[in-house]
């Protein structure tokens, strides 16, 4: 029989943190081994016992969940975060593709969606709910120009990798990596990293809720 997946539930708002917990526990192969209000109580949670994924809201007072999972992706890098959250804008997608997140799943989504996301994301996917996954499947009019490796480093990037990262994965050095990202940028009229970023998770091809 396999461990249950350990989950952290980080939201400041009890009321929610109960019902999240409620519907968690009622699939057997979770377990909800810790709550916190703030991502200094999560860390200090998540250090203090096995955890496995980190159910992370965005909007919280003090740190912020994007901000959290940044946080929590420098100390404790082999905890997923998903994030779960009501804004279902793409900024909010790519900044928290940026800090880590390995999924996005919106409040207001069937609570099959909340248990899909958690186990794609444990299998070593990623997830978007469907109406996130609909906005980021919008047709493609800028990439024609792009390489086969350049779409590759695209893809690597809207998964949250650094260059380190991306370099290990395909084989690259991390010079190489940068010059992609440059030549992607280029290509593409792209000037910021947080446009690059956006771009990338609105056409990489990901696992989502989407039918």
């Amino acid at each position: 029989m396999n461990a249950p997946i350990k989950i952290l539930l980080v939201d400041d708002h009890p009321l929610v943190r109960d019902g999240l917990r409620a519907r968690l526990e009622a699939v057997p192969h979770f377990e909800v081994v810790a709550e916190a209000g703030g991502a200094d109580a999560a860390l200090e949670q998540a250090r203090a016992q096995p955890v496995d994924l980190v159910l992370m809201d965005i909007n919280m007072r003090g740190t912020n969940g994007i901000e959290a999972t940044a946080l929590f992706k420098a100390a404790l890098p082999g905890v997923a975060v998903l994030i779960l959250s009501m804004h279902d804008k793409l900024e909010y997608v790519s900044q928290a593709m940026q800090a880590g997140a390995r999924g996005y799943v919106l409040k207001d989504a069937p609570g099959k969606d909340i248990v899909l996301a958690i186990e794609t994301v444990m299998a070593g996917g990623i997830y978007y709910s469907a109406a996130l996954a609909r906005q980021l499947a919008r047709p493609l009019v800028h990439d024609s120009q792009l390489t086969s490796r350049e779409h590759q480093v695209l893809q690597h990037i809207a998964a949250g990798q650094s260059n380190k990262q991306i370099a290990r994965a395909l084989d690259l050095s991390v010079r190489t990596v940068e010059t992609h990202r440059l030549n992607i940028k280029r290509k593409l009229g792209i000037e910021g990293q947080a446009e690059l970023i956006t771009f990338a998770v609105r056409h990489a091809n990901f696992d989502s809720g989407a039918p």
